[in-house]
């Protein structure tokens, strides 16, 4: 999470980008699949995904969404319903969402 500087004016946040995670774990995952690896070299790419997957979670924690944000983003998981936004239940169905509710 970062705050722009004059480089980016009307710009309010910067967000994290999660596209080299998202690669790495692609490349782990294609590794995994490949059964000509160790046994222990399996396990450290899985120790590295867990690790790559605790970061992410990191990087949305530290992101502070506004309540609209939160409930586009409620909608869109929704697939735009927009009947759960509405009624100021956003961050509760995005923290149900994420907890498998």
């Amino acid at each position: 999470l970062m705050f722009p500087d004059d480089d980016h004016p009307g710009v309010d946040l910067i967000l994290p980008d999660f596209a080299p995670i998202e690669d790495r774990l692609d490349d782990i995952v294609a590794a995994v699949r490949d059964r000509d690896i160790s046994l222990e070299r399996s396990l450290d790419l899985f120790d590295e995904a867990i690790a790559l997957g605790t970061k992410a979670v990191g990087m949305v924690d530290a992101t502070d969404f506004s309540p609209e944000e939160e409930a586009r983003l409620a909608a869109a998981a929704h697939g735009g319903d927009e009947a759960d936004a509405a009624t100021g239940d956003a961050a509760e169905v995005a923290t149900n969402d994420a907890q498998g509710a």
